[in-house]
């Protein structure tokens, strides 16, 4: 029997650190701590994103792709703007509800893909495979009716995330589908991070105000909120780092697997620490989610695409 490399345990550790630690910190800073500026906060995520994405790229830990073109740079700049606006949805969300409900609802991007890999470029599954998103979709509402934190526009504003994330990564596949377009995660953080951040910053002017200048009088005040706000950045940076080296160790596929147990391990976390309340029924549909979301990787890798 094969031992697993500790390279490949550590990497796994380290990605599921990072992915449940800037969820938890972001769900702190939006609530708990009361600082309510989403899109500043992304906007921080994106600023270090493209600084240690640049040191990356001149120390070459991750061989640097170049762009091919002019048209390639346009397509990295559509990639941009959806993944900006599902990173805001997705913080301004926690705001409104639970780390635990906003993981149910995360659960259902295979659904989205599915519709959206549909809609744009007429990919069909199989029918067995759009049978397992039944319990996926079902799980979430069985979960919303038994959500003691149910909040309206939380709700919204979480799918809203939810299914740009899912336009995203069919849009990336139809974008940068060719073999000489292909970039691998580091490389598109890369050019995509700096792009999100002008994009980004006159939305937190709109949307926010003076917030830099609130957050520095702020950190006069208390100067956690400086180290919170680094942290939670560089968490933000290290979720790509990992998810890039995870999929080196191991496959695309045990990515896929792992992030379907991530967000259990994420719920349970976040009630612990939260404290929120959480009724059966919300876990039952919870976990007829997640039960849905296994059964469609499983169908998808055993019948593939007609």
């Amino acid at each position: 029997m094969n031992q697993i490399p500790w390279a490949t345990i550590g990497v796994v550790t380290a990605w599921y650190s990072s992915n449940i630690g800037v969820l938890l910190l972001n769900k702190y800073l939006l609530t708990n701590y009361g600082f309510r500026f989403p899109v500043f906060l992304t906007t921080c995520h994106m600023l270090l994103c493209s600084l240690l994405s640049y040191v990356i790229s001149v120390t070459d830990m991750v061989p640097l792709q170049s762009l091919r073109s002019q048209a390639q740079f346009w397509k990295i700049v559509a990639l941009s703007v959806v993944f900006s606006f599902s990173v805001v949805c997705g913080n301004v969300s926690l705001r409104f509800i639970p780390v635990s409900f906003n993981q149910a609802i995360g659960a259902t991007t295979p659904f989205f893909t599915a519709v959206f890999a549909y809609a744009v470029t007429s990919k069909r599954e199989a029918w067995v495979t759009y049978a397992t998103l039944l319990p996926v979709v079902t799980g979430v509402i069985i979960a919303s009716g038994g959500e003691p934190s149910f909040h309206l526009f939380g709700f919204v504003i979480c799918v809203s995330s939810t299914a740009a994330r899912a336009f995203k990564s069919v849009l990336q596949d139809i974008l940068l589908s060719s073999e000489g377009e292909k970039l691998n995660s580091m490389n598109l953080l890369l050019y995509m991070a700096p792009i999100a951040v002008m994009v980004l910053l006159p939305a937190t002017l709109f949307m926010e105000g003076n917030v830099v200048g609130i957050t520095i009088d702020l950190a006069r005040k208390d100067i956690r909120i400086f180290w919170y706000l680094l942290l939670s950045s560089s968490l933000a940076y290290f979720v790509n780092l990992t998810n890039f080296l995870v999929t080196k160790h191991t496959s695309a596929l045990t990515l896929q697997v792992l992030g379907n147990a991530k967000g259990a391990v994420a719920v349970v976390i976040s009630i612990l620490i939260f404290k929120n309340p959480i009724s059966m029924m919300g876990m039952f549909g919870y976990a007829l989610t997640v039960i849905g979301v296994i059964l469609y990787s499983e169908t998808k890798k055993r019948y593939g695409k007609s």
